[in-house]
């Protein structure tokens, strides 16, 4: 099945969501794995300041994220340098080689619409209750923007920089040393503050504060009512953490993927009319590039790459 054009109007909200290849639980809480994901967070900030982080939440299989990007490209090479970062600091962390995301990150648009954006936040913060995993929003373990949205302050974490730390191994080994380097010898700590809701952008800190306070406690409520009408009992932090990294669940919940979020149909059709007529002209000015004329690609997309040419080499005199 093709992939969907990466279309992303500027300054649009953005729900971004991506799992663990076989939904492995390679991103299970830990001291060392949450400073890991919140350092390259906050790498990625300080490269790519266009991309404002609303929410996050890691749970062990899969993660959740809200994001403010100026355009495509801005959202396409931070999530570019995440998802690359995490697998490589995650892989080293619990010995896993390779990638390890099943698939590139899928993005949704979230209409402008404050319904649907609130909508979408609250279903970050619900991560880990909805499932039994914990009672409420806070105590979820892992990696997760419910401290900031609740209690303001930066998001703090561990950048590991593998570029300083290769060049001191290769120093070493030139004068024949074989000192072991320290895990935190080249690391540093990172810092950055959560952009605001879109709808909220206009609201205080404070009143900020209290409106996502407000839908933890939505969560939790919520939880609660699932837990009577099932039966089941939460799992608890003890028994999530005991879980070991490479472990495979039997079954992955799955479910459509929606195109747009919006409450109104209305919305929802005008979002989906605004996609035809991009992806109309997008393929369009595709296969003018391919017929060797000149294309002229919709604003903020990716033109399409040329066509491998079997040419002749020329020979050197």
């Amino acid at each position: 099945m093709a992939r969907d054009l990466r279309y992303v109007p500027p300054g649009a909200l953005v729900e971004v969501t991506c799992r663990t290849i076989q939904g492995r639980f390679l991103l299970r809480p830990s001291r060392e794995l949450n400073e890991i994901v919140y350092g390259v967070l906050g790498r990625a900030v300080e490269l790519w300041p266009g991309v404002g982080v609303v929410a996050f939440t890691f749970l062990s299989s899969h993660f959740h994220a809200l994001l403010v990007p100026e355009d495509a490209e801005a959202l396409a090479r931070f999530m570019g340098f995440v998802e690359t970062n995490l697998s490589k600091e995650i892989g080293r962390l619990h010995d896993w080689p390779g990638s390890m995301w099943g698939d590139r990150y899928h993005s949704v648009i979230v209409s402008h619409e404050p319904e649907a954006q609130v909508e979408r936040l609250q279903y970050v913060l619900s991560q880990g209750v909805k499932e039994n995993l914990v009672r409420r929003p806070e105590e979820w373990p892992g990696p997760t923007s419910t401290p900031q949205l609740l209690h303001g302050g930066p998001v703090t974490g561990v950048w590991f920089d593998r570029s300083a730390e290769y060049e001191h191994r290769r120093r070493l080994r030139r004068k024949g040393e074989s000192r072991r380097i320290d895990r935190y010898e080249h690391a540093r700590k990172t810092e950055f503050d959560l952009a605001p809701l879109p709808c909220w952008a206009h609201l205080s800190p404070a009143k900020r504060r209290r409106r996502a306070a407000e839908l933890a406690r939505q969560c939790e409520t919520e939880g609660r009512c699932i837990r009577q009408t099932t039966g089941k009992p939460v799992l608890g932090v003890k028994r999530i953490l005991r879980f070991h990294p490479h472990h495979r669940p039997q079954t992955l919940a799955r479910s459509p993927r929606p195109r747009f979020h919006a409450v109104e149909p209305a919305v929802r059709a005008a979002l989906e009319l605004i996609y035809r007529k991009f992806v109309d002209a997008y393929r369009d000015a595709a296969a003018e590039l391919v017929a060797g004329r000149k294309a002229h690609f919709p604003a903020h997309s990716f033109p399409r790459p040329m066509p491998f040419h079997r040419g002749q080499l020329a020979r050197a005199p």
